[in-house]
């Protein structure tokens, strides 16, 4: 009886395990709702989308090769108007100038804070990285509406609405991110890179270069591709200064749009299940592609520079 009794009490599981196991069973539940609510969202968007060209009979090639956007009238054939070509450039064009400005900012700061002058460069710059991330979009908006806006008009001429003015509003808005991550790939550099480099002669400014920057090239260009997403799914802030415009933009100072600020403007005045409305859903569900997009050249990016 007495070897049942410390069988029985070694075999029995104990507290710790089940709180192990519950613990399990609760993440486990909680990834697999974030799992299947991220699933409906796409399932949602892409046949609400796709409703477009299935039962509004659209044009695929229309959608991405012409400039007329009116999805509440057709063409000759019965085809809706729902020519994104103006919305597509219009988001590539700022989200690729806002990060080509940006980059080289978010670098310079980022050796300062990690190579230069790290004890300086985190009393000064990271409380105004800080505080840029804490901005809300639409006080972004409205300084570029304010400021911006009549700025160029005044030295680039036009209304000063367009790509140029939600160029410089992005780049502010991106700019922290892009820093703060360029940081952190910096730093994850091991030091003995740079010990190395040091004794073999090399100076502090060939090291930083040639061997620092080349070796978190990856992480960098994570950061960069990362702000490009949020600056491509942007909407309020862009939506104030482009001029939203369903055009296509003749240069950088001419009225323009995105697929977020087309979105923003229409979906509250369109009924749901019309055409216009879908072509709308059409957008969101292009978005949604060059999220999932980014993210996939983000994991890639980021897997290389971990094997390298």
């Amino acid at each position: 009886m007495a070897e049942d009794k410390i069988r029985a009490s070694l075999l029995k599981e104990s507290k710790a395990s089940k709180r192990e196991k519950h613990g399990k069973i609760l993440s486990f539940a909680a990834i697999g709702l974030i799992v299947i609510v991220v699933v409906a969202i796409f399932i949602f968007v892409a046949t609400r989308g796709i409703a477009t060209f299935t039962v509004d009979k659209g044009s695929l090639w229309d959608f991405f090769t012409k400039s007329q956007w009116n999805p509440g009238a057709t063409d000759k054939s019965g085809h809706p108007l729902i020519g994104a070509l103006p919305m597509i450039v219009g988001s590539f064009a700022v989200t690729l100038l806002s990060a080509v400005v940006a980059t080289p900012f978010a670098i310079a700061a980022a050796i300062y804070m990690v190579e230069i002058s790290p004890r300086r460069g985190y009393k000064i710059l990271q409380p105004v990285i800080e505080l840029l991330v804490g901005i809300p979009s639409v006080v972004y908006g409205f300084v570029g509406l304010s400021l911006v806006v009549p700025f160029i008009r005044n030295h680039f001429g036009g209304t000063g609405f367009g790509i140029l003015a939600g160029t410089m509003v992005l780049f502010v808005m991106i700019l922290p991110t892009v820093t703060s991550m360029s940081v952190d790939a910096l730093r994850s550099v091991p030091r003995y890179y740079r010990e190395a480099s040091l004794a073999l002669g090399a100076t502090r400014w060939q090291t930083t270069y040639k061997v620092v920057l080349r070796a978190a090239v990856p992480g960098i260009m994570t950061a960069v591709i990362f702000g490009m997403s949020r600056a491509f799914g942007e909407a309020l802030a862009v939506q104030m200064v482009i001029g939203n415009a369903a055009l296509l933009p003749q240069n950088l100072v001419s009225p323009a749009s995105t697929l977020t600020s087309i979105l923003t403007m229409g979906m509250g005045n369109s009924v749901m299940g019309s055409v216009s409305n879908n072509a709308l859903w059409s957008l969101a569900l292009l978005l949604l592609l060059m999220s999932l997009l980014f993210n996939i050249l983000i994991h890639r990016i980021s897997k290389k520079g971990a094997l390298h």
